[in-house]
Order: structure tokens, then C-alpha cells, then sequence
């Protein structure tokens, strides 16, 4: 699959929900029910990252018992973890940045590669591999919206991203974005309702992001 096919895939995966639950899982008994509550809350896409023990086993055992979903990797740092996150069945990769080895594994791999950036420079290392679709990270502290705004002027044809400091208050300036792919964030499944097992409450967080979005979309 070349990088414009990885484009389009992306452009596929995000082209109804536009917000990307990004999950850390501590524990597998988790798993299952907070897909259900995600799902409840009209959430189809979502990115488990590789920050705990369990994070493999649980995109595989999404992939198992969830079919439905969509279950991307996130918070991959080097080859042994792009090919781990391959060998356990994620439907796309995200990386909270580039680097050469990452960028050339992106090339040739089965499925897309969205690697993060944060600056101009990091934008055109990726498009001198060949890559139109970015992860930008961390997105507020890097000048949020209006970043990514500046960035549609040299960079045309270019989507990010945009994750790190997104909640709710600032959905709808991201989502008036030309250049925007899709939002990523924690805040439709927080740490603190993932632990208390508040199904609901997530379920609730998830239907009044993707509620932002639909109001954003007819105005």
C-alpha cells in the first residue's frame, strides 16, 4: 500500500467520526466494557496506546471480541514496537513523533502510519518521505488551532491531528479547521471514570463530543 492509499485509508477511518479517543489501559478487565460504553456513545474509532503492560492484549482482544471497531496503536517509539502493534492487528499507528527509522518503516507497512509533529521542520521531514497526513502533538501547548491554521498556508493538501490538551471547551475551533483530519484526546474517556468504571458517564462524554461535532458540521 503506497502512502497516497495510506492518505485516503485515514481519510476513510475519520471521514464520520472525527474524534479519536486516545485510551490507556491499566487493567484488561477494563477493556471490554469501556469498548461498550464507547460504542453506546456512537464512538466506532478509537487508539489504545502503548503506555501499559496490557496495551497489546488489549488491541487483540478488541480485534477478537470487537470487530466492530476500529482499533489503531498510539505512543509507538521505535521498530520493535511498529511491528508489535502490527503483529497484535491495529488498523493504523500513531507515533508522538518522527523519526527516520519510524518514517521509513511507515513506507512499507500495511497500514497507515500517522507520525506525530510539531514544527514546520518535522512537517517536511514527513513530506519529503512522502507523507500528507500528520499526528500534531502535543497540540495546545504547540500553539493549538492556530497553528495548525498558519501551517494550511505552506502546507496545502496536508491533515493532522491534532492531540495533547484537547477537551470539550475547544472542539469547535478545532473542528472549523480546513486542514484538520481528526481530534484526538482523552477527555471522552477519562482516567478517573475509566477507574471508577462510570460507563455512563463516558458514554455520556462520548455522545456530547460527537454531538460538538455534528452541530460544527451543519453550521
Amino acid at each position: 500500500m503506497s502512502l497516497a492509499q495510506h492518505s485516503l485509508a485515514l481519510d476513510r477511518i475519520f471521514s464520520e467520526q472525527r474524534l479519536l479517543p486516545v485510551l490507556s489501559l491499566r487493567r484488561l478487565e477494563q477493556v471490554l466494557p469501556l469498548a461498550d460504553a464507547l460504542l453506546a456513545g456512537g464512538i466506532h474509532t478509537l487508539e489504545i496506546t502503548l503506555r501499559t503492560d496490557c496495551a497489546l492484549t488489549a488491541i487483540r482482544l478488541l480485534r477478537s471480541e470487537r470487530p466492530q471497531l476500529c482499533v489503531g496503536a498510539g505512543t509507538v517509539l521505535d521498530g520493535r514496537q511498529f511491528q508489535s502493534v502490527l503483529d497484535a492487528g491495529a488498523a493504523f499507528v500513531v507515533t508522538p513523533g518522527s523519526t527516520e527509522e519510524l518514517l521509513t518503516l511507515g513506507l512499507d507497512s500495511p497500514v497507515p502510519l500517522l507520525p506525530g509533529v510539531a514544527t514546520a521542520s518535522e512537517i517536511l521531514m514527513g513530506y519529503r518521505f512522502g507523507y500528507r497526513r500528520f499526528k500534531f502533538y502535543p497540540a495546545e501547548i504547540s500553539g493549538g488551532a492556530a497553528a495548525l491554521r498558519a501551517f494550511s498556508g505552506p502546507f496545502h493538501g496536508i491533515r493532522f491531528c491534532p492531540t495533547g490538551g484537547i477537551g470539550l471547551a475547544r472542539l469547535g475551533e478545532y473542528l472549523a479547521l480546513d486542514n484538520l483530519l481528526a481530534i484526538g484526546g482523552t477527555w471522552m474517556a477519562p482516567q478517573a471514570l475509566i477507574e471508577a468504571q462510570d460507563w455512563q458517564g463516558i458514554t455520556r462524554l462520548c455522545q456530547q463530543s460527537l454531538a460538538l461535532q455534528a452541530g460544527r458540521a451543519a453550521d
